[in-house]
């Protein structure tokens, strides 16, 4: 049996994507909306306390495309606080005009080979911000799960610890050589989600992320062995952004 990559894990990852009905929201009176997104300010009002006390991190984003048309994203530290974060959302009156087409569930990951032999992941205070990441508050975000190929003699799972060293690291050198431009989040989901990881971009050119997708494609453990999910691509929301979004051209 091949071995195992050892890998660390920091917080959990709550990727909720959200669709408005617009006509529902439209049917509500201007009082019944107001008093909506007066609710919905105050739950987004907690979600970014957490990042005060280095217990979690949130951002909201507005995606592009018709897949939906928000992403609210948590990080925290158990996943019964993912789930409470959930259903405390679901019981608003703004998520009673918004359906789910999406949502991920995983935990921030790195693997071992990813970290020099002499740093200790539990105090090294580089790892442990790459373990407990605070999202960028700005820009544009793109998601999208994938997976490593187990199809025959392209079987990701059954080659030598020594040749998927190699390969990740030829893989790193590419998103190394975006810094500045791409931070990546990788998110583990193996018996979690659907899909064995989750990957996070944030950046503030979107055109990035087609470019380091691209080239990406052509490094070995993506051309032969990378399977992916739906990508989803939009730009950062202040709640300033989010009041005129759901309130402008709708309170006469």
């Amino acid at each position: 049996m091949a071995q195992a990559v050892e890998t660390y894990e920091g917080w959990y990852a709550f990727h909720d994507f959200r669709s408005i009905d617009w006509n529902q929201w439209r049917s509500l009176s201007a009082g019944e909306r107001e008093e909506a997104v007066r609710e919905l300010n105050e739950i987004l009002k907690q979600y970014e306390s957490v990042e005060e006390n280095k217990q979690g991190s949130f951002a909201l984003f507005a995606i592009s495309g018709s897949k939906a048309d928000l992403l609210f994203v948590h990080f925290r530290p158990t996943l019964e606080e993912l789930t409470d974060v959930k259903n405390q959302f679901n019981k608003t009156r703004f998520a009673g005009v918004t359906t789910t087409p999406y949502s991920y569930i995983s935990i921030v990951e790195l693997g071992a080979y990813t970290i020099p032999p002499h740093v200790d992941p539990e105090t090294d205070p580089s790892v442990q911000r790459r373990l407990k990441p605070m999202m960028p508050k700005s820009g544009y975000v793109c998601f999208y799960p994938m997976n490593k190929k187990r199809d025959g003699e392209d079987n990701w799972y059954m080659l030598s610890m020594e040749d998927r060293r190699e390969m990740m690291k030829s893989h790193g050198m590419i998103g190394r050589s975006y810094a500045g431009k791409v931070r990546q989040i990788i998110t583990g989901s193996v018996g979690l989600d659907d899909w064995e990881w989750g990957v996070t971009l944030f950046g503030e050119d979107p055109l990035q992320f087609k470019k380091l997708v691209y080239e990406m494609r052509f490094d070995e453990a993506s051309a032969r062995f990378g399977e992916f999910g739906p990508f989803y691509v939009g730009n950062y929301l202040t709640q300033e952004d989010l009041n005129a979004l759901l309130l402008e051209g709708l309170n006469g």
